[in-house]
């Protein structure tokens, strides 16, 4: 099913992010995960993608497996190191594999490098990954990514909501944000769209805590703000990983709640391909009448 009717037909849209494992790696544990994740009743299963090819076989095989258990992919697809021609091959095999819905990225530089380089005859922006497949008639339900925080490299925050309303004027249906931690940064974010006309769904991205030292370098590498409250609390518990995943858990529901409470059209889990934190919080929520 496309994700864009998805977002039209429910009035909360839950789902769930995967990754592949490294070359070579293993993909029964992720599928065990994703079974369990299907507990959750996800509207879809995005699945990253590792440019250069490093899990770009994996990722189309995690998608076939996905539709074969009736569950909805989002893929994801990025500009890094591809031509257009590389594009259109992509595609045509996400397309023969039965994927209908893309996530359309710009993508990370390169292991090693800070600056982004297109591929000879690539795209640097995402809005131009977006333009091209419409351009090139292919009819995937197509998403983009949203930055409650501002994109790094972005110089304000006005000329970063500008970019992400050119990817939704070149053809994206629906937004799926970054990580945040201060629900204010989501709401601006969806204000600010709507100040330039722009009105598709706008899903948060919740990180699932489960390791303060993972999300201190994810934080520090994308420029999101970690709340000094909730860093001190997992500070304490740094050396109990049950109590941390606790106070994950804990902080995940209440951020959910607000963005639910306030009109957030759902909750996009980055699960890190762990079923047992998102399932938490999908139960808390629902406690609070708020799972559906």
């Amino acid at each position: 099913m496309k994700i864009g009717e998805i977002f039209r037909d429910r009035a909360r849209v839950f789902s769930a992010e995967v990754f592949p494992p490294k070359r070579d790696g293993n993909l029964e544990a992720l599928y065990r995960a994703i079974e369990e994740l299907k507990a959750l009743d996800p509207s879809y299963i995005s699945v990253t993608y590792g440019a250069g090819g490093s899990t770009r076989d994996m990722t189309y095989e995690i998608a076939l497996k996905l539709i074969r258990t009736g569950v909805t992919p989002l893929v994801h697809l990025t500009c890094v190191g591809h031509s257009r021609d590389e594009l259109r091959e992509l595609l045509d095999k996400l397309r023969d594999t039965g994927v209908e819905n893309i996530l359309a990225l710009r993508g990370d530089p390169p292991r090693g490098e800070t600056v982004f380089t297109p591929a000879s005859d690539g795209f640097r922006y995402a809005s131009e990954l977006v333009s091209f497949i419409r351009k090139e008639g292919y009819s995937f339900s197509l998403g983009v990514a949203g930055y409650p925080s501002k994109h790094p490299e972005a110089p304000s925050l006005a000329a970063d909501l500008d970019r992400l309303k050119a990817k939704v004027e070149a053809g994206a249906e629906f937004i799926v944000t970054q990580l945040f931690f201060d629900n204010a940064e989501y709401f601006r974010l969806v204000e600010g769209l709507h100040q330039r006309g722009v009105h598709v769904p706008v899903q948060p991205g919740i990180w699932l805590i489960t390791d303060v030292r993972q999300i201190e370098r994810i934080c520090s590498l994308s420029g999101v703000q970690f709340p000094k409250d909730l860093h001190a609390k997992l500070e304490r518990a740094r050396d109990d990983k049950n109590a941390m995943g606790e106070i994950g858990v804990e902080f995940a529901a209440r951020q959910c709640a607000e963005l639910l409470h306030n009109g957030a059209p759902g909750i996009h889990f980055y699960a890190m391909n762990k079923s047992a934190p998102a399932l938490r919080v999908r139960a808390d929520l629902a406690v609070m009448g708020l799972a559906h």
